[in-house]
């Protein structure tokens, strides 16, 4: 047979076929079409990546305010601040490094050495070696090394899950075509290189992958906008200070140091460190649930997540084939067992005839499957494996029932065998004098005599097929068994017509991959917490449906689409699928890759899960790709934001709420954080409205011992908060972060309170050693002491804001003051940090402030009430207003 010109380059003459190159024209190809290895990925440098980090425009804005710093005369404030900018560039690097290997991780499928016919004789070359038109000569388990077309093929199957998503290895006869990277799972071949390197399949899906750029996450997104807020804030108040301090009369030096305090008082420095870390710990706990993440930013995206689409092997299901039901015409059989282990419980009649079946399906199977442990060994068809259990269990427990009692003490070799094809929908062999014969029942049923005349013969095939169809409906894969005694000595050759007919149909066989057991529950907390799951497979559109039917998944009503069928309008297409319950089958990379592109055109946050090759580009474009762990390839692990170490769908669902926790708890830190600023930036508020005759509370440094000192072990505290019981029980946020209730709560509650008694307790020690408003400025040890006081009001204040901001609704008290440890220590280490900086004598000196006075003291205890009560009146206030909006059919509902 003559296969077509190779996609690597033309043919010379007539194709070699099986006899191969010249070591001579092998050479001379490899230097016209180069070596067989994909084409690599440019990759960004990694000192590129941590400039990025050092230079966005938060760290930019961080840059100038250093520079100033350094140009008015404060080295230590802007040695403070480049200080900062560091932590936060190479913790958010370190932290965000994404391994970026998929090209890599694809070379690495391909074999290292293959079998191949040069000068005549089959030699091993290095896969690299290959090239168009050589002949390439394969055995079952064998990775295909390049795009071949097959001249020769017996018994041939090939696995290409990792490039199409079907689960079931596909018969292949001589023309077709098998792609690098595939693997054969059973018979042998040999085939003519069509395509090398990067004209591949391979080479184009990671093309694909490589040019489909992730959007950015919800998260960064929103620290975008947060950045963008406070920038604008911090330069237009501070200009805007700089100029009225100008006005009042104060030098241009001290107006500039007042405008860069401002700035650093509104820049929130410790914010960024903060979500990275509290992304860090959400990380942790998804570990701990088998989830891993590879992305930090994956956190949070999963909590955002709006619409989920899910594979089926191996995440909905076990991916693991058994025979659970046999049907002979002596009776049914329900088989119940774990694994691929013996055991099993096994009710029904007819059994020896169930035997019998499932003895005559391992001699028609192309090769049995090596069970160890309840797996098979090496890459192989998980349906043998499920037939070797089903004759395993049938045998029953206990000692090796010793030899089949119709071969005798030996089993005797497989005379001959005719191969599975997808034309004929079966295969067959012949042992002995006896012909076993296995496929689909719709083409083994009509070659069977059931007897009894012409209407017994009607009557037993319509009993057959009734079976075939209740197996069915029941979302089985069904096959049939017949077998034949053949005529003449044992080894005699037949022709296939002649062997294959007058068959005795000996039953059926059907198969199920089951659901895992937890999907069901899963799949109704994401309806429940308003999450829309679709299933995107590329398995047969009858197993999809019956497997979504099983599991729960499939809407109402019921949606089924196939690949080759989808509206080529994204419009109608994305309409299609845009609700809950869809199912999607037969999909092609290119066809889920449009999948989760058009969900995002529809405002979804997307997650998408896949474990082949050919789920690189969507994984990659997803908002957030989920890759198996224990099924999946390295090249959808690496494309991947997140990994299931499972495998398990429930997983993600916990995923979920870990995600929305955190999200949860970024908003709690951040209303920590800015209600800090605002009492940071009332002192200098005050000093530019008096012209500079009030003195000022609070240094920059002070500000900068705020923020990143007693600020952010609470603030991280907080970042650890464990997710709250409703997590699940509503829709994902779709506010941002800094909404009007957030905005609200810091700059018109929490914050002047805490404002007020800052300056109270620094007003307090300066009247108290007898100065007055208008006066001159008293001794520095006093103006320490004040200040003292207001640093210790800021800390004190934001101790009891860390307990206030654990819930936008509930009191601490109800909560448990004790139920976050972590922020009961960091509490504790915020206390000891307030007297590290009160009394080591050269850092408070350095910080410009000393101890307060008893009466300064006693102000700021009473911030600390003084906070709980406010938030506790608003929570009170929230809940009312909440009520109110609830209709009261509703109310009574609740």
């Amino acid at each position: 047979m003559t296969p077509e010109a190779p996609a690597g380059g033309p043919t010379a003459g007539a194709l070699p076929g099986v006899e191969g190159l010249s070591s001579a024209e092998a050479a001379r190809r490899l230097t016209q079409f180069g070596a067989n290895r994909l084409p690599e990925a440019g990759t960004v440098p990694g000192w590129r990546k941590l400039l990025g980090e050092l230079t966005h425009f938060f760290a930019i804005l961080l840059w100038c305010a250093s520079v100033l710093a350094y140009l008015a005369g404060m080295p230590q404030l802007a040695i403070a601040i480049v200080v900062v900018i560091l932590v936060n560039g190479i913790f958010a690097y370190i932290q965000q490094e994404r391994a970026q290997h998929a090209a890599s991780k694809l070379r690495e499928l391909l074999p290292a050495m293959v079998s191949v016919r040069r000068d005549n004789r089959v030699i091993k070359v290095h896969t690299t070696e290959l090239v168009p038109d050589d002949a390439v000569v394969l055995v079952a388990g064998d990775r295909v090394p390049a795009d071949l077309r097959l001249v020769m093929a017996a018994g041939c199957s090939v696995d290409e899950s990792m490039l199409t998503g079907e689960s079931e290895a596909l018969a292949k006869v001589p023309g077709d075509t098998v792609f690098g990277g595939t693997f054969l799972v059973n018979g042998q071949a040999e085939g003519v290189v069509a395509g090398t390197g990067g004209k591949t399949r391979l080479a184009e899906i990671a093309a694909l992958t490589g040019k489909v750029e992730a959007p950015p996450s919800p998260l960064a997104r929103e620290l975008q906008r947060i950045v963008r807020i406070t920038a604008t804030m911090a330069l237009g108040i501070g200009v805007l200070f700089f100029v009225l301090s100008l006005l009042v009369g104060i030098s241009w030096r001290d107006a500039f140091l007042f405008a860069i305090g401002v700035m650093v008082a509104l820049v929130p420095e410790g914010l960024l460190p903060t979500v990275t870390l509290s992304l860090a710990v959400g990380a942790q706990r998804m570990a701990q649930r088998n989830a891993l993440v590879r992305n930090l930013e994956a956190v949070e995206t999963l909590g955002s997540t709006t619409f989920i689409c899910t594979d089926k092997t191996g995440t909905l299901t076990q991916n693991r084939m058994n025979a659970v039901e046999v049907w002979t015409p002596a009776g049914v059989l329900s088989v119940i067992g774990a694994g691929y282990g013996p055991e099993a419980e096994v009710t029904g009649t007819g059994t020896g005839e169930a035997q019998h079946l499932s003895t005559a399906a391992l001699a028609a199977s192309v090769g049995r499957a090596v069970l160890h442990e309840g797996k098979w060994i090496a890459e192989g068809d998980p349906m043998e494996a499920a037939i070797a259990a089903l004759a395993a269990r049938l045998a029953g427990p206990g000692p090796d029932p010793g030899p089949d009692p119709r071969w005798g003490a030996e089993e005797p070799a497989v005379s001959h065998r005719f191969a599975f094809d997808p034309r004929r929908l079966r295969e067959s062999a012949i042992v002995g004098t006896t012909l076993y014969v296995k496929g689909a029942p719709e083409s083994v049923i009509p070659l069977c005599v059931h007897g009894g005349g012409d209407a017994g013969e009607a009557a037993g095939a319509a009993r057959a097929r009734e079976k075939v169809d209740q197996m069915a409906s029941h979302g089985l894969r069904v096959l049939a068994v017949a077998e034949r005694t053949l005529p003449g000595p044992p080894g005699a050759s037949f022709k296939l017509e002649e062997a294959e007919s007058e068959l005795t149909l000996l039953g059926l066989i059907g198969l199920h991959d089951p659901p895992r057991a937890e999907v069901r529950v899963a799949l109704e907390a994401a309806r429940e917490a308003g999450i829309k799951v679709a299933m995107v497979t590329g398995d047969h559109a009858f197993t999809a449906a019956a497997i979504a039917r099983e599991t729960g998944l499939i809407g109402t009503p019921e949606l089924v689409l196939e690949g080759h069928n989808l509206p080529e309008d994204d419009a109608v297409l994305a309409a299609l699928l845009d609700r809950d319950g869809v199912v999607v089958s037969r999909v092609t990379p290119e066809q889920k890759l449009r999948v989760a592109r058009l969900l995002q055109g529809r405002g979804h946050v997307v997650a998408m899960t896949g474990d082949g090759v050919n789920d690189g580009p969507a994984l990659q474009q997803a908002d957030i790709g989920v890759a198996m762990g224990l099924s999946g390839t390295d090249v959808a692990r690496e494309a991947a934001d997140l990994v299931l170490l499972d495998d398990d769908f429930a997983t993600i669902i916990a995923a979920v709420e870990q995600g929305r926790a955190t999200y949860a708890n970024i908003r709690r830190f951040l209303t920590y954080h800015l209600t800090d600023n605002v009492a940071e930036l009332t002192p200098f508020v005050i000093w530019a409205l008096s012209g500079g005759r009030f003195p000022l509370a609070l240094s920059v440094l002070q500000i900068l011992a705020l923020d990143i000192g007693t600020d952010l072990l609470p603030a991280l505290a907080l970042g650890s908060e464990a997710p709250s019981k409703g997590t699940l029980k509503r829709p994902p946020e779709r506010r941002h972060l800094m909404d009007r209730a957030l905005m609200f709560r810091v700059f018109g509650l929490l914050g002047p309170v805490e404002a007020l008694f800052e300056m109270t307790a620094y007003t307090a020690v300066l009247v108290g050693a007898g100065w007055t408003p208008g006066a001159e400025l008293p001794p520095s040890d006093v103006l320490m002491a004040a200040s003292g006081a207001a640093f210790t009001t800021v800390v004190l204040a934001q101790l009891a804001n860390a307990f206030a901001c654990r819930s936008a609704s509930v009191p601490p008290w109800r909560l448990g003051w004790f139920t976050n440890r972590l922020l009961v220590w960091a509490v504790l280490a915020e206390l000891g940090l307030l007297a590290v900086f009160l009394f080591l004598g050269p850092l408070a000196a350095l910080l410009g402030h000393a101890p307060p006075s008893p009466g300064g003291l006693a102000v700021a205890l009473a911030a600390i009430p003084a906070v709980l009560l406010a938030d506790w009146l608003y929570k009170i206030a929230r809940h009312r207003r909440a009520a109110a909006a609830v209709p009261a059919t509703k109310v009574q509902r609740l």
